[in-house]
């Protein structure tokens, strides 16, 4: 079973920064990690990715002031959030994308886990 626990959220005002960390619990090794938000009455939305070999996915709106990195020892991927503007408020969720290959061959099965979500707000 995977469960994957989220710190790092809060308060911070427009200019500040956070970081928010992810830890993934269960014996395997994640491909994607990443984080998704989602604002008050909108859809959740991809903020950030990283491969398992480091290639990273930003969203246009957070480009050039967010930096994801992961830990492969750790299971674990970060989000460092600067310059922060009340737009990125939302609650913020972690992700992981497992892909699972079959000895033999077949179908590979794929596997999406959140966490629970910690919320950021950003004030004017």
């Amino acid at each position: 079973q995977v469960q994957l626990v989220e710190s790092g959220g809060g308060l911070a005002q427009t200019g500040e920064s956070l970081r928010l960390s992810c830890s993934a619990s269960g014996r395997f090794s994640p491909d994607d990690m990443g984080w998704y938000r989602q604002a008050p009455g909108k859809q959740r939305e991809l903020v950030a990715k990283v491969s398992s070999r480091g290639s990273s996915t930003y969203a246009d709106a957070v480009k050039g002031r967010f930096t994801i990195f992961r830990d492969n020892v750790k299971n674990a991927v970060y989000l460092e959030m600067n310059s922060l503007k009340p737009e990125d408020t939302g609650v913020y969720y972690c992700h992981v994308f497992l892909v699972v290959f079959h000895v033999g061959g077949g179908q590979p099965d794929e596997y999406n886990y959140w966490g629970q979500g910690t919320q950021v707000t950003v004030s004017s």
